[in-house]
């Protein structure tokens, strides 16, 4: 039986990137359509469903998140991804707190694209088939959905780990690059990255801002920890920061 073929939608007011996305991603697994307003991408959904929706955040018309928005009121099941320059990155963790997927900021490297794409997918169709318990997430933590959790430990300081839903879809967890200690750091910047089993490379994303003060190096001699503890053992790094109060605001609270 031939596998089906997941449907993309990559949304783009200038058609050249519209063209070298879809070139970057198009496979034999992917059926890759273009749209080149939100207006365009929003009657195209109403006829195909697809399945994932590649957007760039800042477009004339309706915007992308404006299109997130309506995307996901009209169809919560849908998988969007922003595309979002530096500038704007405080807005990309406001889409991810307004519901999708994950974000990717430029400059990227068709491969950057691809291992998002593919996690995309996979998580989604996980999602689907999933029937094995998960690790329980813990009350009082804070969320940059999708990526990274944050535990409050005083006034200015922070636990931080990655949540079970970004590396559940990973098969294998061959690799883990893990921040330097004070290193300064920003809100929704890489924090560390992840190559899976099939070479993959996962950029995670950062919850705050400030210095990271320590790093949990037990996770390069056991990377699994990031599956099987991911909210005790599994935790990342500790953060610095001196404007903790005001990250927290752009992030979701977990129930």
């Amino acid at each position: 039986m031939n596998k089906k073929k997941r449907k993309i939608l990559v949304v783009d007011d200038e058609i050249n990137v519209c063209k070298s996305i879809r070139q970057a991603i198009l496979s034999d697994d992917y059926d890759v359509d273009t749209a080149l307003s939100g207006e365009e991408a929003l009657e195209k959904d109403k006829e195909r469903h697809f399945d994932l929706v590649i957007s760039d955040l800042m477009m004339p018309g309706i915007s992308g998140m404006d299109l997130l928005i309506s995307l996901k009121k009209a169809r919560p099941e849908v998988c969007i991804i922003m595309i979002t320059g530096y500038p704007t990155i405080k807005t990309a963790v406001q889409s991810v707190k307004t519901g999708a997927f994950d974000y990717i900021p430029k400059p990227f490297t068709p491969n950057d694209l691809r291992s998002l794409v593919q996690r995309a997918i996979k998580s989604k169709e996980r999602e689907a088939e999933e029937t094995e318990s998960q690790p329980e997430m813990p009350p009082g933590l804070f969320l940059l959905k999708g990526h990274t959790w944050l535990r409050r430990e005083s006034d200015n300081t922070a636990s931080v780990g990655i949540v079970y839903d970004f590396v559940h879809p990973l098969d294998r967890i061959a690799q883990l690059e893990l921040p330097k200690e004070n290193k300064s750091i920003f809100q929704g910047e890489v924090s560390a990255r992840i190559t899976d089993g099939e070479n993959n490379v996962h950029r995670v994303w950062s919850p705050a801002t400030g210095k990271i003060v320590h790093v949990n190096h037990d996770l390069e001699k056991d990377p699994s920890l990031l599956k099987n503890d991911p909210y005790g053992k599994g935790w990342l790094f500790k953060l610095e920061s001196p404007n903790l109060d005001l990250d927290l605001k752009g992030l979701s609270p977990s129930a």
